[in-house]
């Protein structure tokens, strides 16, 4: 078999920027390439510039699943957003598997699991079941150590300085 044609997990982890915008750039080469890519959104209901562009695309699919508001109020997340979460991780599964889809993206599962929102032997059982030809990419930050074994790509994202530390605030464009 040819190994170009076999799928690769990756992950994008750290406290660094960039682990979405990683993630986003290999899609856009990917449908560059003629490849269908499915990028589902775990915890972000935020209307990133990103997303204007990205509907674009008759090679993308994007869906998102649970909001993050209750991490900024310091609460657990209620049943409704375990319940979108759960529903996000049974989609994600039935597509990836669809023969649909030469990349699934799973963008903020690993933060998911470190707040809660999933299970963290869900997602690992999402990466033991990738169908061979399909890429398969991870990102957030808090990724469990032990998951790394079931990827081939592991990038932490480290955050050397930032000017978030001088009060500036998310950008249009750049960070929003």
């Amino acid at each position: 078999m040819n190994k170009s044609a076999v799928g690769m997990t990756h992950i994008y982890t750290g406290n660094g920027k960039g682990k979405t915008t990683a993630a986003i750039g290999i899609a856009i080469r990917a449908m560059g390439a003629g490849m269908k890519v499915l990028l589902v959104q775990f915890m972000k209901n935020y209307p990133y510039s990103e997303l204007n562009l990205l509907s674009q695309f008759d090679e993308l699919t994007l869906k998102r699943f649970c909001h993050d508001e209750w991490v900024f109020r310091k609460e657990p997340p209620d049943e409704g957003q375990l319940r979108e979460a759960k529903e996000g991780l049974v989609f994600s599964m039935n597509e990836m598997c669809s023969g649909n889809y030469d990349m699934v993206i799973l963008d903020e599962i690993l933060v998911s699991i470190y707040f809660n929102l999933v299970n963290k032997d869900d997602v690992l059982n999402i990466m033991k079941k990738k169908p061979e030809k399909v890429e398969l990419i991870l990102t957030g930050r808090y990724c469990p150590e032990d998951f790394y074994d079931s990827a081939d790509l592991v990038t932490e994202m480290r955050e050397v300085k930032h000017y978030y530390q001088k009060g500036i605030i998310a950008r249009k464009g750049i960070e929003s």
